[in-house]
C-alpha cells in the first residue's frame, strides 16, 4: 500500500460520538521525545527569539506550527546521555539519585570507556526496573520505580510507547515497556538506536541496536520514523473510540545516528550553502537534516490527526523536549571544532557545557498556552513527571522513589510566574565517544543557579564557573574572578550529591575515592 495514503487512512476522523470531549476533566497527554536532538536542530529559534545560521540550515514547518500553537521553553535542559534522561523521565529522579548515569544496553555490563586513572562506581547499568521485581536477578544494579506511565494507567489512561525505550538493560522486566506500565508497546526495547532505519534492511534485524516488533515493514522501502508514526496514530484509534483518556509517549529513534539516507528529504539539503560553515553542506549533514525533517514530518502527522479530531485536540496537551544535546563529535564537517553543532553553545552530546544539556521544548496545552510565546523558566528533565501527574489531574499517589522534579504547570498557567530552582548534573562516568575534558567530558558533576553554571571534574578537582546569561559558549571561566561563588556552589553541588547518595568515582593510583565538590 502507498505511505501517503497508509499515513491519510491513519489520520482520517474517528467517530466523534466515542471520542473525548472537550467537556471531559481528564486531558489527553502526548509526550514527542527526540533523540539526540540539539536545541538548534530546528528552523524554530530558541535563541533570543531570532534564527541563527543553524536554525536555517534546517527546515521543520511542523515545529513551527507547534511553537505558534503553543509555548517555547529557551531554558529547558535535560541530562547529557539518553538513558539518564530517559529514567528521569520515568521516576522523576534526578541521575544522581536513580544512578542510571550512563547508557545501558546488556545486562551486567558497564558501558563506560576504559581508563588508566579512575575506577567508576558500580552504578545501575541494568536500568530502571519495575518497583513489583523481587528476583535477585531483577534488582542487581538497578532502581525500583513506581513509573509515570504505571501512575497514568492506574488512573484510567491508556498508555501507548512507541519507539525507543533505553531505560533497562537487555533480558531485565525494565527493557520491555510493557512492564513499566504502558498497555502498548510499539518497537521499545533496551536499544538505544536503531540498527537501521530502513525497511529495506529490516530496521538492523540481526544487529546489537535492531528495532524487534516492526515485522510487518520488513522489506518495504520505508523510513523506520514514518512507521513508527503510522503504528502511533493506528494505536491512538483504540482509547479514542473507548473515550479513555490516553498518554502516548512518542519516543523517537531519530535523530540518533546511523545517517541511512532518507530520500524524501535528503537531496534538498545535499550542497546547500550553509551560513554557519560558509560551504556547501556534505552528505553526512544532508542526511542528519533529511533525519530532521523526517522527524518533524511525524510530528506534523500527529498534529494533522488532532486537527481532523477536533473534540480530541481541544482535550490533547502535547509536549515536545530532546533527551540530550545535540551530536558534537560525529556529525560535523571534518576539521571544524566540535561545537559547530550547537553554536553558539559550547561542544555537544556526553558533555557537561551547555551544548550537551540545552535541548529544544515546547509544549501546547489548549485554553492554557498562549500561541507562539516565550517562557525562561529553567526545567529539567525530571520536572515531567510531576508536572504530566499534574496535568492529567493525579494528586494521590505514593511511588517508591524520590522524586526530584518540580512540576512546572503553573509556569504554564501564570505565564509570568518564575520560580527559582538549581538545576544539577551527575556524570561519574567515562562517555565512550571522548574523554577530552577541555570540552567538558569525562567524570563531572555541576550546577546551574542563577547566572552561574559551575563544571566540577572528578579526576582533577578543576572547577569552572561561567555566566551562561552573558556568556552561553561558556568561553570566559570566571573561577578565579568569583572563588565566593565557586565555593558557594561547590558547597551546594555536594550537600546535593550527599543528599542524593550519589555514586563517586576513585583514583586507581591512590585507591582512594574523589573528594566531593565542597573538599576541594
Amino acid at each position: 500500500m502507498n505511505k501517503s495514503l497508509l499515513i491519510s487512512l491513519a489520520i482520517s476522523p474517528i467517530v466523534s460520538a466515542a471520542a473525548n470531549t472537550p467537556n471531559s476533566n481528564t486531558p489527553n497527554i502526548i509526550l514527542f521525545l527526540v533523540d539526540d536532538m540539539g536545541w538548534q536542530d530546528t528552523s524554530v529559534p530558541f535563541y533570543n527569539n531570532e534564527k541563527t545560521n543553524l536554525n536555517k540550515r534546517y527546515h521543520t514547518p511542523n515545529m513551527e506550527r507547534m511553537a505558534q500553537m503553543g509555548v517555547r521553553f529557551t531554558e529547558a535542559y535535560a541530562c547529557a546521555v539518553s538513558s539518564p534522561t530517559r529514567c528521569s523521565i520515568m521516576s522523576g529522579m534526578n541521575a544522581a539519585r536513580h544512578r542510571v548515569t550512563n547508557w545501558t544496553l546488556n545486562y551486567d555490563e558497564k558501558t563506560d570507556a576504559p581508563s588508566a586513572t579512575l575506577d567508576i562506581p558500580d552504578w545501575n547499568y541494568n536500568g530502571i526496573q519495575p518497583d513489583t521485581v523481587t528476583t535477585a536477578y531483577n534488582r542487581k544494579n538497578t532502581t525500583p520505580i513506581t513509573s509515570l506511565p504505571k501512575i497514568l494507567h492506574d488512573n484510567g489512561y491508556y498508555t501507548i510507547h512507541c519507539g525507543k525505550a533505553h531505560f533497562g538493560a537487555k533480558t531485565t522486566p525494565g527493557a520491555n515497556p510493557a512492564t513499566m506500565g504502558f498497555d502498548v508497546n510499539i518497537a521499545g526495547g533496551a536499544n538505544g538506536a536503531p540498527g537501521s532505519y530502513l525497511g529495506t534492511e529490516f530496521f538492523g534485524k540481526g544487529s546489537p541496536q535492531e528495532v524487534k516488533g516492526m515485522e510487518k515493514y520488513y522489506g518495504q522501502d520505508i523510513f523506520l520514523t514514518e512507521a513508527l508514526t503510522i503504528e502511533a496514530l493506528e494505536a491512538l484509534k483504540k482509547p479514542i473510540a473507548e473515550n479513555k483518556p490516553f498518554y502516548l509517549y512518542m519516543s523517537h529513534y531519530a535523530v540518533h545516528s546511523p545517517y541511512n539516507n532518507d530520500k524524501r528529504f535528503s537531496d534538498k539539503y545535499r550542497g546547500k550553502f550553509d551560513e554557519q560553515l560558509q560551504a556547501g553542506l556534505n552528505e553526512n549533514e544532508a542526511r542528519y537534516a533529511a533525519i530532521v525533517e523526517g522527524m518533524d514530518k511525524s510530528l506534523g502527522d500527529i498534529l494533522d490527526f488532532l486537527e481532523k479530531n477536533p473534540e480530541v485536540k481541544q482535550n490533547t496537551i502535547v509536549l515536545f523536549m530532546s533527551d540530550n544535546g545535540g551530536q558534537g563529535l560525529n556529525n560535523v564537517r571534518q576539521g571544524r571544532e566540535n561545537r559547530d553543532q550547537n553554536f553558539p553553545a559550547r561542544a555537544g552530546k556526553g558533555s557537561a557545557f551547555m551544548g550537551g544539556v540545552r535541548e529544544p521544548m515546547m509544549v501546547y496545552w489548549p485554553g492554557v498556552t498562549e500561541g507562539n510565546s516565550l517562557n525562561d523558566q529553567r526545567v529539567m528533565v525530571e520536572d515531567f513527571y510531576p508536572t504530566i501527574l499534574e496535568m492529567a489531574g493525579v494528586t494521590q499517589y505514593s511511588p517508591v522513589q524520590t522524586i526530584d522534579g518540580v512540576s512546572f504547570v503553573k509556569a504554564l498557567k501564570q505565564p509570568a510566574y518564575r520560580y527559582e530552582r538549581p538545576i544539577y548534573w551527575h556524570f561519574p562516568n567515562l562517555w565512550g565517544e571522548t574523554q577530552n575534558t577541555e570540552e567538558g567530558y569525562g567524570a563531572y558533576s555541576a550546577i546551574l543557579k542563577g547566572d552561574y553554571h559551575l563544571i566540577y571534574t572528578w579526576e582533577t578537582g578543576q572547577k569552572r564557573l561561567y555566566n551562561v546569561r552573558e556568556d552561553i559558549g561558556e568561553q570566559n571561566d570566571l573561577s578565579k574572578v568569583y572563588p565566593e561563588i565557586v565555593n558557594e556552589l561547590s558547597k551546594e553541588l555536594g550537600n546535593y550529591l550527599r543528599q542524593a547518595n550519589a555514586q563517586r568515582p576513585v583514583i586507581k593510583a591512590t585507591q582512594k575515592v574523589c573528594a566531593w565538590p565542597d573538599e576541594r
